[in-house]
């Protein structure tokens, strides 16, 4: 692997590299603070100084890079903080202490920040990238999207990953001089790819769109700004995509475990967690419950984020990158698992499957959760006018798949909650999740 470069900025350069391509003013304080910190990142990272710019250009910060200002602009969006009352696996009434999407969304991008440091990428972009990855999410996890999708199948689809980009190009409303939330062309490459790319080389749809195809919301939006469909992100989205695999296994693993869904004794066969805890066992000998499942989890995701670095910097050794741009052009993940490793996780994410997400308390919520959502659609979308004022209000004249879509983009941005109290003020019937 290369050695490492450090970014600095020398005054002969200041002409050239504080206007980037899309003729974006990155700020002489900015460029004066990297170079007093000395920020030392790899020469295949994601260069703030050199990012390809936002779609419609600003002045940047002073004191924030671009990407900086990405994270803090996601933070700050109407739609992370509704991640608070979305569901990850179990719903807000389970409990407290189960996932959440917004903590889920905190822990992979801890995650990020910690694969990213150590590889000496761009944590801050890894970061943004991780934060906003499910902001596109439904109310009810993956069973709302099931119902949103075969609501929309007629007109498309639904699609979180493209719900994402919608909201961080458009559906956002809070800047007097554009739509959503102009984030840096990295930002918003990371949150359409960070799980590999959407076309392959002749141009045809790949791995989850390979048989519906890509989301009209991606094509559309690339047709304005192009996102590079065909090739893999950047590396900090690749290590946001790794940070995900990592969060959500582990997290999910310890809700079942904590739901009385999974025993120790459960545990003794399943690949990474097994010899874990026959680790953690000879260690402190019998633990209870919350103990022992806390000490498999961050030994757990200790392995994981020790083997996907060690996996990425051989990978990176062999592939030898002299820019990001390499990385996006390699043809296969840089960010990655080893193959044993690979094996395991996929292994345990069967146990997942078959102990956690299709158990019958999980599983009969989940179908009365999806009547919601297909109750909800029917009505606004036959009677308009029972969507509350702001959203009657933007209702596109004329075109009804343009009523679907709007429709669509209103359920999505629901909480748990507010999509209970919605079927109760327009239906005499609604189903008790339990």
């Amino acid at each position: 692997m290369e050695s490492v470069q450090t970014v600095r900025y020398t005054k002969h350069m200041v002409s050239r590299a504080l206007v980037n391509r899309r003729g974006c003013w990155l700020g002489r304080e900015t460029v004066r603070q990297a170079d007093q910190t000395n920020v030392r990142l790899a020469p295949y990272a994601s260069l703030a100084a050199h990012s390809r710019g936002r779609l419609r250009p600003e002045t940047e910060s002073p004191t924030r890079t671009p990407f900086q200002r990405d994270r803090d602009r996601i933070l700050h969006a109407t739609a992370f903080r509704r991640l608070t009352h979305k569901t990850q696996v179990f719903l807000y009434h389970e409990g407290d202490h189960y996932r959440t999407r917004l903590t889920h969304s905190l822990e992979v991008a801890q995650i990020a920040r910690s694969i990213a440091r150590t590889l000496k990428l761009d944590e801050d972009l890894a970061e943004a990238i991780a934060l906003a990855h499910d902001l596109g999410h439904t109310p009810f996890g993956h069973a709302g999207e099931r119902a949103l999708d075969g609501a929309m199948a007629p007109y498309g689809g639904f699609d979180h990953n493209a719900q994402s980009l919608r909201i961080v190009t458009s559906l956002e409303r809070k800047y007097a001089s554009f739509d959503g939330l102009n984030l840096s062309w990295e930002t918003l490459e990371g949150i359409v790819k960070h799980n590999g790319p959407l076309l392959d080389g002749a141009g045809q749809p790949v791995a989850r769109y390979a048989e519906s195809g890509v989301p009209q919301a991606i094509t559309s939006y690339c047709e304005e700004n192009d996102l590079e469909l065909g090739t893999h992100a950047g590396p900090e989205a690749q290590v946001a995509g790794l940070a995900d695999d990592i969060a959500y296994n582990n997290h999910d693993l310890d809700d079942g475990f904590r739901a009385g869904f999974l025993s120790a004794d459960d545990l003794a066969e399943v690949p990474l967690a097994g010899p874990i805890l026959q680790e953690v066992t000879r260690a402190h000998g019998a633990l209870e419950g919350s103990r022992l499942i806390y000490e498999i989890n961050r030994r757990l995701i200790t392995l994981m984020i020790e083997d996907a670095v060690a996996e990425t910097e051989r990978r990176l050794a062999a592939l030898a990158p002299s820019k990001a741009g390499d990385v996006r052009a390699a043809g296969q993940p840089i960010a990655a698992f080893s193959q044993a490793t690979a094996e395991e996780l996929s292994q345990l994410r069967a146990f997942l499957h078959a102990r956690v997400y299709r158990h019958p308390r999980i599983s009969g919520v989940m179908d009365k959760a999806q009547a919601i959502v297909v109750d909800l659609f029917k009505a606004y979308t036959g009677a308009p006018e029972s969507l509350p004022e702001k959203w009657r209000g933007r209702i596109a004249a004329g075109k009804e798949e343009a009523l679907q879509r709007h429709v669509a983009d209103f359920i999505a941005g629901m909480t748990d909650r507010y999509a209970i109290g919605e079927h109760r003020r327009l239906f005499d019937d609604t189903p008790e999740l339990r």
